[in-house]
């Protein structure tokens, strides 16, 4: 059976930073200490006083297959992941067609079996009309249901009130929703078509896709999952105001959870002038006030959890006019660098960065022995150097869309080794094995 042995690391994990060694015998951690002795013919690797963590783990993708692989794959977006410290994904369900049967998720998880550098789970979309398809999910078959309040495409846009009491009131499992109201954003498209014609520029997009639309969807999704005491997570929170919706406290004792991305803790609204349609993403960037407000929140554990919605489209796509432009960027190759920037300028704690990107999400959607160091549990880890670098340029790239929203950032981090189910996937720049990645298994309670 392989095993590995990690020295001289600095560990972080479930609030602490302590100098360790690990253990790793097959896809597990047999042992976690100041100092652990390995049988003969161990390889070690010595880390070099590099942090480890557990594996990110990212609960919202759009890794684009089937259906949508000019954009993306499972192979190529997992090979970025595994490339930024991501070792585990939720996939959502807006693929062509949409996984909003049982069958396409079997599908899915037939392909990533395949194809995927990191471990999988997926999402059932909701629509205004399969309810019983969502009354028919087994315990741990999906990692949650997906409910579009506002902004889809197809038949995933879940509008109908008497469709939403059902979801909320009948899910057997986690409901997790985008809210945005599409009145309030279809009523600002119309005014700005009537003063710009098709040229309206890129930075009204905080405009038309505003702070009330994100509020006012926020709160029905709060009060219908209230009204039928349902478990609900709310993905890519954007503004201050929608903070009041949520409590603070410990992730586990909340029926009401709420997530954000790390484009929201990055940019802001004035970066449209230099960027455009590269940050034009749902909900939209809002203002540095907003931002700081995102922040104050996971530190006040308002927030519980960071992820990315990474959310591939190629060049051409995203050079067209504003309504043309489809919305959505890539990130997940350089999420973690961004939450260690944030930690170098004194904006969140490297056990913080771990517990709202690994342990709660984790916690949240009852994932079976990860997201934590733990004896026993899976071994996936990510080593990072908090005095390297990371240039942003195309080259680097693994998106198979070939450009990120970072280009031309340097961080002062730099992801050295990812380990998935205890074997070295990616070291030093260079993916080193092939895909691995195991499903994800989702305790029922």
């Amino acid at each position: 059976m392989r095993m590995l042995r990690l020295v001289n690391a600095r560990l972080v994990n479930e609030g602490q930073v302590t100098d360790a060694e690990l253990l790793l015998r097959g896809d597990r951690i047999e042992r976690v200490g100041r100092s652990v002795e390995a049988p003969a013919g161990t390889e070690t690797i010595d880390l070099g006083g590099a942090h480890l963590l557990p594996g990110l783990i990212d609960d919202q993708v759009h890794f684009r297959e089937p259906g949508l692989t000019h954009k993306g794959t499972i192979a190529s977006e997992s090979a970025a992941a595994v490339s930024g410290g991501v070792t585990s994904f939720l996939d959502m369900p807006n693929n062509s067609p949409p996984a909003v049967e049982r069958a396409r998720i079997a599908e899915k998880k037939a392909i990533a079996a395949a194809a995927s550098h990191a471990n999988y789970g997926f999402y059932l979309g909701a629509t205004n009309d399969n309810i019983e398809e969502i009354q028919r999910l087994e315990p741990g078959e999906v990692c949650g249901v997906k409910v579009f309040m506002g902004s889809s495409t197809g038949n995933m846009l879940v509008d109908e009130p008497r469709a939403l009491e059902s979801i909320f009131a009948k899910c057997p499992t986690l409901v997790v929703t985008h809210c945005e109201d599409t009145p309030t954003i279809q009523r600002a498209e119309q005014a700005f078509r009537e003063r710009y014609g098709e040229d309206v520029p890129m930075a009204a997009h905080a405009e038309i896709r505003s702070a009330e639309a994100c509020y006012k969807s926020s709160r029905l999704a709060v009060e219908l999952a209230r009204r039928h005491a349902a478990r609900l997570h709310i993905l890519h929170l954007s503004t201050a105001r929608e903070m009041e919706l949520f409590s603070c406290g410990p992730v586990l004792d909340k029926c009401i959870t709420a997530e954000v991305c790390v484009h929201h803790l990055w940019f802001d609204d004035s970066r449209y002038a230099e960027l455009g349609a590269a940050i034009k993403c749902n909900p939209s960037i809002k203002s540095a006030a907003d931002r700081e407000a995102l922040l104050e929140a996971l530190r006040q554990d308002r927030i519980d959890v960071i992820a990315t919605d990474h959310a591939p489209h190629t060049r051409e796509e995203k050079s067209q006019k504003y309504f043309a432009a489809p919305s959505g960027l890539p990130l997940v190759q350089h999420s973690l660098n961004v939450l260690l920037e944030l930690h170098h300028r004194g904006s969140l704690s490297l056990p913080l960065i771990v517990e709202k990107a690994a342990h709660n999400p984790a916690r949240l959607f009852r994932i079976a022995e990860r997201g934590f160091v733990r004896e026993g549990y899976f071994a996936d880890l990510v080593a990072v150097d908090l005095d390297g670098s990371t240039e942003v340029t195309p080259r680097q790239l693994r998106y198979k869309c070939g450009w990120s929203p970072f280009e031309g950032e340097s961080f002062r981090s730099r992801v050295a080794l990812t380990i998935v189910n205890g074997r070295v996937v990616y070291r030093d720049g260079e993916l080193v094995t092939p895909p691995a990645g195991q499903p994800l298994s989702f305790a029922a309670r």
